[in-house]
Parts: C-alpha cells; sequence; structure tokens
C-alpha cells in the first residue's frame, strides 16, 4: 500500500502531514501527487470527500518551496468558486506549509480590499481566490497573473453552475502559456470538457470512480408524502423533517438540511428553533462574517444542524456529518451527488434522506438516471403538522370578514311581487323595484350607477345635450380648486343619502324628445 513518505514530497511537507495525523494517499493523492510533481498538467475527477485538495496543495508547497514571491506578482492561483471553499483552501496551506515559510493571500468578497491589497503588494506565493474578486483586483491594477506558475480550478463543475465559465476563460487568458494546470470537477459536463481541451496541454486524466456516484458508505432513502392539501405542502414537509430528524435521535450527533431557495432556508430554521432544535442557516445573502461563524459553530458542535443552500453543497470539508437531509428535491442532478456527499467522508457512514412531494417525480427520474439506480424508498415517520396560518389568500379573506364594517344606512329594496306602477316610469325606482332582492346583499350601488350611466350616455348621445357628468366633475372642481368654496351648509349631491340627479329621470320624457 502506497504511503505519502513514498510520493516525493518535500521532507517539510511529509513532517507536516504525519502531525496532521495522516498517513495513507486516497486513490486520488496516490496517483495525481506523481504527475504533478513531473510538472505534467492533471485532469482529477473524482466524487466528493476524495481528497482532490490535498492531490493539489501537496505537490504545489513541494514545487514552491524553492524560489521567492514578487510585489503583485503571485506564483500560483487557486480558483475556488464559492468563498467558503476558498477558505478552506487556505486553511489546508496553513496545516501543509507550516514548516515553509510560505506566503498566501485569500481574496474573497465581503472583505476590504485594503487588506487584501496589503498582502499583495508585499508579494504571495499562493494567490486563493474567487473568480468575481479576482478580476476586481486585476481590473483595479493591483494585480498581474504574468507569474502564475501553477493554476488551479477546484470545483470546476460548480463553477457552470455558477455562471464563472466567461470568468474562467478570461483568468486563464491572462496567465502565461506555459503554466502549470490543475483541473478538478466531481462531474464532466460538455462546457467543462470544452475547456479542458482548450487550455490543458496534454494532461494526465485520473478519474477515481464513475462520474456523479455518491459514495457506497451512504445510506440514501427517499421518502414521497402525499400533502393534504396543495398550499400545505411546505408546512407538512417541514413536519415531516422534524420527525426524521426525532426517530434518529442520538444516531443524529449532527446534520445539514438542504433547501433549494434562500428563503425557504430562513423560514426552515426558524421553523427548526422554534420547535426546540438547534439549528442555524447559511445562504449566500449572509454577510461573509455571518456564514463564517456559523460553519465554525457546526464544526466545533455548538450547531447541531445547518440548513443551507447550495453554498454549502460543494467542497466543504466536514468530515463528521452524520446525516444529510434533502429538505428540496435538487433540480440539478449533479447538485444530489454533491449534497448527500457531505456525509460519509473519508470511509465513514452516513445517511441520507430526501423528501418528495408528487411535483417532485421528475426531478427523482433525474437523479436516478444519473445514478444509474434507483433511490431506495424509505416510509415516512408519522407526523403531526404544527398548526399553522392560513394561506395568504385565506388570511385576507379571514381578516376582511372579521373587518367591522362601516355604519351605513340599509338601502331600500321594493317587495319581490310589487306590482308595476301606472305613471310614466322613473328610472330610479325602475333600478330598485325591477330587480328582486338578493337573498344575501343588494348589488353593489357602483354596479347599478355604472348601468344607469351607460343608459344616460345614450340618452345624451340622441338628444346632443352636455354629459353631465362633465357637469359634476366641473362643479367638483371649482370647489375644491377654484373661487367658490363649498358652503358649510350645502349637501354633497349623488353621494351618501342622496339620490344623482340623473337617476331622477323618467323614461317618458326621454321618449317625448325622441319623437
Amino acid at each position: 500500500m502506497t504511503k505519502f513518505s513514498d510520493l516525493a514530497l518535500d521532507p517539510r511537507v511529509l513532517k507536516a502531514v504525519a502531525e496532521a495525523g495522516y498517513e495513507t494517499p486516497t486513490p486520488i493523492q496516490a496517483q495525481a501527487i506523481p504527475h504533478a510533481l513531473e510538472g505534467k498538467d492533471v485532469l482529477g475527477i473524482a466524487q466528493t470527500g476524495t481528497g482532490k485538495t490535498a492531490s493539489f496543495t501537496l505537490p504545489m508547497i513541494t514545487m514552491l518551496a524553492k524560489g521567492r514571491a514578487r510585489a503583485r506578482m503571485p506564483r500560483s492561483l487557486v480558483l475556488c468558486p464559492t468563498r467558503e471553499l476558498a477558505a478552506q483552501v487556505a486553511e489546508n496551506f496553513d496545516v501543509y506549509t507550516k514548516h515553509l515559510k510560505l506566503t498566501k493571500a485569500l481574496l474573497i468578497g465581503g472583505v476590504s480590499f485594503g487588506e487584501q491589497d496589503k498582502l499583495i503588494d508585499r508579494g504571495v506565493d499562493v494567490l486563493i481566490a474567487t473568480p468575481g474578486r479576482l478580476l476586481d483586483h486585476f481590473e483595479r491594477g493591483k494585480l498581474l497573473l504574468t507569474g502564475v506558475q501553477i493554476m488551479v480550478v477546484d470545483e470546476a463543475d460548480r463553477m457552470l453552475d455558477m455562471g464563472f465559465i466567461p470568468d474562467i476563460e478570461r483568468i486563464f487568458s491572462l496567465t502565461p502559456f506555459t503554466r502549470q494546470t490543475f483541473f478538478y470537477s466531481a462531474t464532466m459536463a460538455p462546457e467543462i470538457e470544452r475547456i479542458t481541451n482548450a487550455f490543458l496541454h496534454a494532461p494526465a486524466r485520473i478519474e477515481i470512480a464513475r462520474q456523479a456516484t455518491a459514495s457506497e458508505t451512504i445510506e440514501q432513502q427517499l421518502i414521497r408524502i402525499q400533502p393534504t392539501r396543495k398550499d400545505r405542502g411546505f408546512s407538512e414537509k417541514r413536519a415531516v423533517l422534524r420527525a426524521l430528524i426525532q426517530a434518529e435521535g442520538e444516531a443524529c450527533t449532527n446534520a445539514i438540511v438542504f433547501c433549494n431557495r434562500k428563503m425557504d432556508v430562513d423560514v426552515v430554521a426558524k421553523s427548526l428553533k422554534t420547535h426546540g432544535f438547534n439549528a442555524a442557516p447559511i445562504h449566500g445573502d449572509l454577510d461573509q462574517s455571518t456564514r463564517m461563524k456559523t460553519l465554525d459553530g457546526f464544526r466545533d458542535g455548538s450547531i447541531h444542524l445547518l440548513i443551507a443552500s447550495d453554498v454549502a453543497a460543494r467542497g466543504l470539508d466536514i468530515p463528521a456529518v452524520s446525516h444529510v437531509f434533502n429538505f428540496d428535491v435538487p433540480t440539478h442532478p449533479e447538485d444530489y451527488v454533491h449534497r448527500i456527499g457531505r456525509t460519509g467522508r473519508a470511509g465513514r457512514e452516513g445517511k441520507a434522506y430526501t423528501i418528495a412531494v408528487p411535483a417532485d417525480d421528475k426531478y427523482v427520474a433525474q437523479i436516478e438516471s444519473l445514478l444509474k439506480k434507483p433511490i431506495p424508498p424509505g416510509a415516512a415517520p408519522e407526523y403531526e403538522a404544527s398548526p399553522e396560518r392560513p394561506a395568504r389568500e385565506g388570511r385576507r379573506s379571514e381578516e376582511r370578514s372579521r373587518r367591522p364594517r362601516r355604519d351605513t344606512p340599509p338601502r331600500p329594496v321594493a317587495p319581490h311581487n310589487e306590482t308595476a306602477p301606472t305613471e310614466p316610469l322613473d328610472v330610479a325606482k325602475t333600478v330598485v323595484e325591477a330587480q328582486p332582492a338578493p337573498a344575501q346583499e343588494p348589488k353593489s350601488p357602483r354596479k347599478r350607477t355604472e348601468k344607469a350611466d351607460r343608459g344616460e350616455r345614450n340618452e345624451r348621445s340622441e338628444r346632443g345635450e352636455k354629459s353631465e357628468r362633465s357637469e359634476r366633475g366641473d362643479k367638483s372642481d371649482r370647489r375644491r380648486g377654484g373661487s367658490e368654496p363649498r358652503r358649510k351648509d350645502e349637501q354633497v349631491v349623488g353621494m351618501g343619502d342622496h339620490m344623482p340627479d340623473f337617476l331622477t329621470r323618467s323614461f317618458a320624457r326621454r321618449d317625448s324628445s325622441a319623437d
């Protein structure tokens, strides 16, 4: 069996590795490190949790042990898709370079440019960055990439998902053609394949496991539920999640709960805390200090449940995660592999539960197609949904029903069996009397006014009279802004208990004018 001492690493690196408690390299480390030390490009494809980070950090440190950094010109560059992953890579360098005098800088968002500029100005051997912040420094003229000897792209498929591929291509164009490139990914999409063909030179392809496979040490279960009502699906999924966590009992030492949306992360975390669970959210909208504090709390055990978006699905090395719960089925099948890969790391056993509703069937089918096997079904635990608030529309309806109504006088309604008058027909009486008494409330006065108003407009068009609506508007305008203010004792015509003038006209008058 191969040991780290057989890999021709710098003795100081081997000492740091031994102090960290590692003796035997993982398969990808055992195969990638010799090619890297020979100066070859490396294309590494391995499932998450197999030790990809050490497979490029250890040979990088060995090769950078000789030489000296120059101001604003880093000697090596490591690109990571997220701040958390970049910070984790930086921690690995701190562990393995403890006996060497190598400098590093971490360029991520959420940190002031000033502190990062100071590190770059002194010169760094290792520059670890996210693509956006790296280009920000370059465009400000604070950074030159012409001295990069080794370039690493970590979690390349996550870069693709996050839309960083144009930035990656630009960064490649800013580095020397003679650089050595390490390209690592858990899956190989066609776009990733295109980039490797364009920027890697005869790479040593190392594929430890079949692409997009989950570790055999992870016990997977698919929990299907049928919500009692469509608008209750979200709350019932939360109840199922609580029941699953409680059913695991002490076996669930800690867990990551994944949601598809950031807003759902906050809701689920708040719900769990309300029911007495020790939970905290983490997603991209939180500031960097809060995210790092939450991750540190999860690592040291002060936080039991980490409710996360896919920001925590890639690359984060938290080896002792016992459970993963997919509160939402991921819409991209590759994300399922990365999510459940947070547990069962380094040969440990882990459990992964996925909660699915009927609307998730198409996503489940895509995941099973990628895995080339079905996800084992699990029995839904008995749960009791907590009394939730009604749906938003239901709450509004309830509020309207509880809202006190205005004290308006009742509208007069003629008896249903009243006979028609013999005198000339009056429009006002007809509007009220011609309609039977409704079972609940009379029709809105607005609707009756609009009907009568349409009839009045027809009458005005036949007679050529001036629009009474305009007359009322003119009177209103004069009273509001003109020189004739309305007197206090003057009645408001057409509002409240008063009948508008046009409703008092009779059909007899209209007929005589038409003749």
